[in-house]
């Protein structure tokens, strides 16, 4: 820990829901902390990314996107975003350009006047959109008081990224770290693992299945050589969805197993063996342990 007087800040990152947001937080980290899939409301829970220029830690703040929730399982992911917003210091609102400012976006925007707090508006994607339509969204987003700044990135490319992390620097408070230089992020590493396998299984069934799964990291052992067996399930609600997971002479579970081994042994740096099967649980969706698992309240 460096012995110069030190800044630290909190960065909640907010917005739609496939806004480019885990991309953005990813960013800023240098490293895959937030799954990423063409699945809107991939993100369930909070994630703290923790990034660090010179003497200033920055704290991120990845949150579920914000939509109208109908199930109990939205209403804690929505929850849970706004509760992000509320301990930060700044307040990013990322939109996707291509989308535009709707009824969405503004009540975002009217909601967050409440808090006492920054908000940067960060237009995503902006390698997608003509530049006179980026000038208009900007000029559709003047009137907004409560807006502190705006910015154009494209979170995938990079561009912008840097420069906006520059500016969130300079602003954050001064006072100690609240984390290890060496950590990433707060995400334990059994829920990093089923994380990732469920990256896998939507990458792979986005089309096929819905988003009624579960992935659970049962058992983490670290063998005699150092290399770490690993046993997950991945829960569905109905028998019919099985065969969709398996695959036609389980190839697709073979795949999902392959890519998520390989992801992990490069993250962790070590190796891993990967064991993953498929249990049908119907209700699993409605047990309260799997919501404090994942930082959600239960009964938002």
């Amino acid at each position: 820990m460096t012995t110069k007087p030190t800044k630290c800040g909190i960065v909640a990152v907010v917005g739609p829901p496939n806004a480019g947001k885990s991309t953005l937080v990813n960013k800023f980290v240098g490293s895959k902390v937030s799954i990423v899939t063409h699945k809107v409301q991939t993100t369930r829970s909070r994630i703290r990314a923790i990034s660090i220029l010179g003497e200033t830690q920055i704290v991120y703040v990845d949150t579920p996107g914000i939509f109208i929730p109908k199930r109990r399982l939205e209403r804690a992911m929505v929850d849970a975003a706004w509760i992000g917003a509320e301990e930060a210091d700044i307040v990013l609102i990322v939109i996707d350009v291509m989308r535009g400012i709707g009824a969405d976006i503004k009540s975002i925007i009217d909601r967050l006047t409440e808090k006492n707090c920054s908000i940067y508006v960060v237009l995503n994607k902006i390698d997608s959109l003509r530049r006179e339509l980026l000038l208009a969204l900007i000029d559709s987003l003047k009137n907004e008081a409560k807006i502190s700044e705006i910015f154009m990135i494209s979170a995938l490319n990079g561009e912008g990224v840097s420069e906006l992390q520059s500016v969130i620097s300079d602003r954050m408070p001064m006072g100690p770290w609240l984390f290890p230089e060496d950590q990433l992020s707060d995400l334990p590493q059994r829920l990093l693992a089923s994380e990732i396998t469920r990256e896998k299984v939507y990458l792979y069934l986005h089309q096929e299945l819905p988003y009624a799964i579960a992935v659970d990291t049962e058992n983490w052992k670290k063998l005699n050589d150092n290399s770490i067996r690993i046993e997950q399930v991945i829960y569905i609600q109905r028998e019919s969805q099985k065969g969709i997971v398996l695959g036609s002479g389980g190839k697709t579970i073979k795949r999902i197993r392959s890519e998520s081994q390989k992801e992990l042994s490069d993250l962790l740096e070590q190796k891993i063996h990967l064991f993953v099967r498929v249990k049908v649980s119907a209700n699993w969706i409605n047990e309260p342990g799997r919501y404090r698992e994942w930082g959600l309240r239960f009964n938002a």
